[in-house]
Formats: C-alpha cells, structure tokens, sequence
C-alpha cells in the first residue's frame, strides 16, 4: 500500500475546481421547470393551507362555543344556588316567625289565664316559684 502524500496548493485548487465544475454540469443538466407544475403545486399548496386554516378556525369556533356552554351552565348553576339560598332564608323566617307567634299566643293564654287565677292559686304558684328556688340552692 502506498504511503499518504500531502496534496500540494495547486493540486487541491485544481480538485476544487473539477468539483465545481461537476456541481455546475449537473445542474445545468436538470431538465426545465415547468410553469404548470410548479403553478399546481403552488395551487395544491394554497388550497392545503386554506383548509388548514379553515380548520384551525372551526377548532377555534368549537371551543368558544364548549366554552359558552360552560359559562351558561356554570351561570345556570349558580342562578340555581342562589334560589336555594333564598329558599332556604325564607323557610328560616317563616320558621322564626311562627317561633315568634306561638310564644306570643303561649304568653297572651298565659295571661288570660292568671286573669281568671284566683287568690288560693296566685298563693300556689308563688309558693312552687319558692319552692323551686329553694331546690336549686340546695344542689349548689
């Protein structure tokens, strides 16, 4: 096998040279473009990128409207909260309120009934207070 010789500047510049004078004849050799190819392939190209963007838009479209959808629902829900809330503060009133009545109407009997008490009850009922009082300062 024979020895690596080191290339001298000419032979390196003359290397490069049929380099690129092959580059330039396998160019020069491609045959013509043609105008109707390349206008398809330009028409092909405009179509896929319209149809992409049709389909980016569509996409787009879908998910404004899941996103509406959502809104509406999540706005429905809490329309939905807040009439329980009412609700549930109405039934407490009414609740409070009848608390209310029955302790007046208890208190009003109460005192319809100590009007018609006479002295011996009135006499009875101090006595019970009394005794009562007394049982609870006994447990202390």
């Amino acid at each position: 096998m024979p020895a690596f010789q080191n290339p001298t500047f000419q032979e390196r510049q003359q290397a490069a040279a049929r380099a690129r004078s092959a580059a330039l004849a396998q160019y020069k050799s491609r045959p013509p473009v043609d105008e109707t190819v390349m206008a398809e392939r330009a028409a092909r190209r405009i179509a896929r990128e319209e149809a992409e963007a049709a389909k980016r838009a569509k996409a787009i479209q879908a998910r404004e409207a899941a996103a509406r959808v959502k809104e509406e629902a999540a706005e429905a829900k809490r329309e939905q909260d807040r009439l329980a809330v009412a609700a549930a503060e109405a039934r407490v009133k009414a609740e409070r309120d009848a608390e209310v009545q029955a302790r007046a109407e208890a208190k009003a009997r109460k005192r319809e009934e100590r009007a018609l008490w006479t002295e011996e009850d009135r006499k009875a009922a101090r006595d019970a207070r009394y005794a009562a009082r007394k049982a609870r300062q006994g447990r202390r």
